[in-house]
């Protein structure tokens, strides 16, 4: 009886939701549409949808399905402004390419000519990444997604952040999707305008296409009237529930901020195929348009190798979207996503076509494709592919699996084992140059779990290996704890992305202070009557100096006591008496020597 009536109401919204003026011929090729999104309404359990169509220059039909807000049953109307996130990108890439044409920049040119502080893991990219390399996914740099996902980080640090990432691949042979880079290039166009990327998005791109609703924080989406609120359906179960915006955006923005509604992006949507035209103003160069559908990288054709799907082939990317053959016309297009919404904004070059399709609920997400095939379809006359079968068939055998695969966890764990140390000496604050911090606390007879802003209980496994629950909005995390050769616990090491990533104990700040170093400063003699000195350099680094030897850096571990970068298994000891540093050891496997003050 539920769904009867849900999809009563979704058929009740179609028919009466506001929509332009409905080109006829259009119309006429659009007829069962309605009947036809009832049913993926239905089949999906999708709390909303919106649908526009642009011929030529025109937003010929715009309609909502179902509702913005499931939870106060709310519709889905052509003015509900939602998260497009990732459809973000394009506009970065169109943002760069107007500081391209001011010849502020270059497409192909090394980045670091025209912004000289940008850094990138070695002297390799460095010398060699373009602009271009960072907007067609090609640094050979991987995702790196939680360095930025509910972090701290300002957009200048995530931009900071990118020389602690090693390339996986080498450059320019391996699509490796990154947002990181397009934070980077949000970032850079901020150094080269002197605006931030916001003000130069909205400046020279929002305003010119009359964008009047289009906002950058989820603050401003709630604060219009008509905006579409996160459900999405239970992993385990057919229920839809509320979960929360996406909040943490700001740094990331570039790659992902932007959040619109069908009227508006009507308007983008206009002047990507009109060549950057839109009414009588050239907003976007056209050559700039032209540069971002040309291939940057070419693209496997994975749905025909693995489901012998071959309706969209020869895929590439160009910058800030694909190009590929549908059913042998030209598209061009680019997908959006994150918590609760998914969006896709395409068209065909050739057709003088483009579809728009913002959908709620995740486990709808591959619906932007469903619809928007289907769309292409009708009006090219083409019969229609049964995509909604297919990946709603692929998306329920998905969640059988992975309800299958999570009654199923945690059978290797070793049973009657126990952690190599009490619980307090797993607590404190783990960094990764990268990643951030990990934080661990003490919670009653267990551990706590921080990183970024995912807090979270963590209880022992097996061995020093801790677990999270496996929390439905926030994943499951394990942490294996390693020692140093001093038998403590100094490490913490996560799969994170794609690779695991080590969290190294973070020493208190106090520790590398000048005027907590300056006290170990000074001469001391070695067991053979030979001086050497410890000293404290400019940059605020303690170290040893020895007659005729390169300068060995004391990294601050506890009080009072060091380590050798070179040799964790060697440590520095300062002797301290009444106040006065009057020694230093110095200790290894092989034994401890002492070293007097002079």
């Amino acid at each position: 009886m539920r769904k009867t009536g849900f999809a009563a109401f979704v058929l009740f919204v179609a028919v009466c939701s506001p929509a332009h003026a409905q080109d006829t011929s259009v119309t006429a090729k659009l007829v069962g549409f309605d009947a036809y999104m009832t049913q993926v309404m239905r089949d999906w359990n999708v709390p909303g949808i919106g649908v526009g169509v642009v011929v030529k220059n025109k937003l010929v039909f715009a309609r909502g399905y179902g509702y913005r807000d499931y939870g106060n049953k709310l519709p889905f109307t052509s003015t509900t402004v939602v998260p497009i996130a990732s459809n973000t990108k394009l506009f970065t890439v169109m943002a760069m390419g107007l500081l391209v044409d001011e010849g502020k920049i270059d497409w192909d040119k090394p980045v670091r000519q025209f912004v000289p502080s940008v850094q990138f893991y070695n002297d390799e990219l460095n010398a060699s990444v373009t602009v271009r390399d960072m907007l067609a996914h090609r640094t050979g740099v991987t995702r790196h997604d939680m360095i930025w996902y509910k972090s701290p980080f300002t957009r200048q640090q995530l931009f900071e952040r990118l020389k602690y990432l090693e390339p996986s691949q080498p450059m320019r042979t391996t699509f490796l999707y990154n947002n990181l880079m397009y934070g980077a290039s949000g970032y850079i166009i901020e150094l080269l305008s002197g605006k931030t990327w916001e003000q130069f998005v909205q400046g020279r791109i929002f305003q010119p296409l009359g964008m009047t609703s289009t906002v950058f924080s989820i603050d401003d989406v709630i604060k219009q009237p008509d905006h579409g609120v996160p459900f999405t359906e239970r992993r385990d179960s057919d229920s839809l529930y509320a979960i929360p915006y996406y909040r943490e955006q700001g740094a990331i923005g570039p790659a992902g901020a932007i959040n619109s509604n069908i009227q508006d992006l009507s308007h983008w949507l206009i002047a990507l195929m009109n060549g950057g035209r839109f009414g009588d103003r050239q907003v976007i160069p056209r050559d700039v348009v032209q540069a971002t559908l040309e291939p940057s990288i070419a693209m496997p054709n994975t749905a025909l190798q693995a489901f012998g799907w071959g309706e969209l082939l020869n895929a590439a990317y160009g910058m800030g979207r694909w190009t590929a053959s549908y059913r042998g016309h030209l598209v061009a297009y680019h997908g959006g996503d994150i918590n609760g919404f998914h969006s896709q904004v395409s068209y065909m070059p050739s057709d003088s076509v483009g579809v728009i399709v913002l959908v709620i609920g995740d486990h709808a997400a591959p619906l932007y494709n469903v619809v928007s095939y289907n769309v292409y379809e009708r009006l090219l006359g083409l019969d229609q592919t049964p995509w909604s079968q297919r990946l709603n068939d692929a998306r329920k055998k998905a969640k059988q699996a992975g309800m299958a695969a999570r009654a199923q966890a945690g059978g290797g764990q070793v049973k009657g084992t126990r952690p190599s140390h009490p619980l307090d000496d797993f607590v404190g604050e783990f960094e990764n140059q990268a990643y951030g911090v990990v934080a661990i606390s003490k919670q009653g007879t267990g551990l706590r779990f921080g990183f970024h802003q995912i807090d979270l209980p963590l209880t022992h496994f097996h061995y020093d290996r801790f677990d999270t629950p496996d929390d439905e909005a926030n994943g499951k995390w394990s942490v294996n704890f390693t020692t140093n050769p001093q038998g403590e616990i100094d490490k913490a090491v996560m799969s994170l992305d794609q690779a695991e990533a080590a969290f190294v104990r973070r020493v208190p700040a106090e520790l590398s202070a000048p005027a907590t170093l300056r006290q170990y400063a000074g001469t001391y003699v070695t067991p053979t009557g030979a001086t050497f000195a410890v000293v404290l350099k400019e940059d605020g680094i303690l170290g040893l100096a020895f007659a005729g030897q390169p300068f060995q850096a004391l990294v601050p571990w506890r009080q009072h006591r060091f380590k050798l970068k070179e040799f964790s298994d060697v440590t520095i000891e300062f002797v301290v008496e009444g106040g006065q540093v009057k020694a230093m050891t110095q200790s290894s496997p092989s034994g401890t020597f002492t070293f007097q003050r002079k």
